[in-house]
């Protein structure tokens, strides 16, 4: 019997695979997810024995409203509570709004409010902050300044010289008596041992986010941490592009320019903030949050900016960015204006920017020339045909990298934030974006985008039909990889 197994082990393994692969797609069908997801994965299971399951059993796992991510410890606080009550509009509030500022788009500030039970707050200063240099400069003088708390969460954080600069501030800042709590994805950072030791006996309380054990070999496994935010004293708050990493600095001796845009805010948006800061803390470090009106300051209104934050990933019950993104574009009565490093969208969103384009609105695309991920260029390249034909103009980004994730809509609407317009920004990972109700902060995100046209090159639909075969094949084979990507 043994010999007889042995001399069959190959067909037994590829049994064993396929009833697997069945039991896969079973699962697979009885989710009813999107059907070319749901296709792409049929595909790879059942043509690429054993890679397939690794594929699926790596990326194919729904989470999403799973009691692992559980928001409930922390919305049902009473401090919470009455924060969020106090802060929610009423029909007859945002009906007035309305009229006040936010023409027709009062759906877009009712869907938030709804979905992601995220109130519209109006007592708010925005800063728009271009590049790591800039950022970091404000950042590291607010980090001095903290008296109470520092609440950092982050895909990406190394110890390299601006990580270290950040990372011995929050030491410090630890030692005098602030509380300092740092949570970072597990898959997107690289902090040595010796830092890491230095920032628990600093008194730094320190958590990765859902930890692997290989992070460099699972640079796309499922459901990452991709927010960047920052909370100090429950009073300024930061949130956009920008990783902790010299790769986002453009120092001197820097060999690529890097392109980014973040936000700093001081008002009542850091409430919301700091609520989505604190569920993430309560899911990492696997206790319930003691929490004081500390995290709540009450601060004097200095502008009156009026910000949603809204939030999603596998703990929402709503893709919520995606679709605050698709009723901007559908409500669009002048121009679209978006920057992303990657644009791999699904139908909704394809559809909604062909059909403003279609009826003479400016649509306007803006991506990196150059990417750092080969599959990711190329599946962006796969969907480009389909905004030619719609008239959609599409710019490829000169001057260096550009990572900015930015959206502006008729001098009213902008968001910026973590969300790339991709599948695994849509549907997986943990992001989370400012969106912006405001002409003066719209038009200069607008000026902004110009700005960066200078540096890029439109692209030629005439030209761009006649690529080289083998690049239709390439994108062909990456567009197919999308819904995995």
């Amino acid at each position: 019997m043994l010999e007889l197994f042995q001399n069959n082990i190959w067909y037994v393994l590829i049994v064993i695979n396929y009833l697997l692969a069945i039991s896969a797609v079973t699962t697979l069908l009885f989710r009813n997810i999107n059907p070319t997801k749901t296709l792409s994965y049929i595909i790879v299971l059942v043509f690429f024995p054993f890679f397939g399951l690794l594929v699926y059993y790596l990326f194919g796992q729904e989470y999403r409203k799973s009691k692992i991510f559980n928001r409930k410890n922390i919305l049902n606080q009473s401090i919470v509570k009455k924060l969020n009550a106090s802060l929610e509009q009423t029909k007859s509030q945002l009906d007035a709004l309305e009229d006040d500022f936010l023409e027709d788009k009062i759906k877009l500030v009712k869907l938030l409010q709804k979905s992601d039970k995220a109130p519209l707050t109006k007592c708010n200063t925005v800063d728009i902050l271009l590049n790591g240099e800039t950022k970091f400069d404000r950042l590291l003088e607010d980090l001095k300044a903290a008296k109470h708390h520092i609440h950092i969460e982050y895909y990406i954080v190394r110890d390299d010289k601006i990580g270290s600069k950040v990372l011995n501030l929050l030491c410090e800042k630890a030692l005098s008596g602030v509380k300092v709590r740092l949570s970072i994805d597990d898959v997107g950072s690289s902090i040595t041992r010796k830092m890491k030791t230095k920032l628990k006996e600093s008194g730094v309380e320190f958590y990765s986010f859902m930890p692997v054990l290989f992070p460099k070999f699972t640079g796309r496994m499922n459901y990452r941490n991709h927010r960047k935010i920052v909370i100090i004293d429950g009073a300024v708050g930061y949130i956009g592009g920008i990783n902790i990493s010299d790769a986002y600095v453009n120092y001197p001796e820097s060999e690529d320019y890097w392109r980014d845009t973040h936000l700093r805010l001081e008002g009542e948006a850091i409430v919301t903030l700091q609520v989505q800061f604190l569920i993430n803390w309560n899911f990492v470090s696997d206790s319930d949050v003691d929490i004081s009106e500390d995290f709540f300051p009450n601060k004097p209104c200095k502008d009156e900016i009026a910000v949603q934050i809204a939030a999603s990933g596998p703990d929402t019950d709503w893709a919520n960015i995606m679709e605050v993104i698709f009723s901007a574009i559908t409500s669009a009565d002048d121009y679209i204006y978006l920057t992303t490093p990657y644009f791999i969208p699904n139908p909704q969103i394809i559809t909604a920017l062909q059909v403003a384009s279609k009826s003479g609105i400016d649509v306007r695309l803006l991506i990196p020339d150059k990417s750092d991920s080969w599959t990711a260029k190329h599946a962006t390249n796969a969907y480009l045909d389909s905004l030619f034909d719609a008239g959609i103009k599409v710019y490829r980004y000169q001057k260096g990298f550009i990572h900015a994730k930015t959206l502006v809509v008729d001098d009213v609407f902008s968001t910026i934030g973590t969300s790339n317009m991709d599948y695994r920004s849509f549907n997986i990972n943990f992001e989370i974006n400012a969106v912006v109700y405001n002409k003066k902060v719209s038009k200069e995100l607008k000026a902004i985008f110009l700005k960066d046209l200078e540096s890029a090159q439109v692209m030629n639909p005439e030209a761009w039909i006649k690529r080289p075969k083998s690049e239709k094949i390439k994108e062909s084979i990456c567009k197919l990889w999308a819904p995995l990507l």
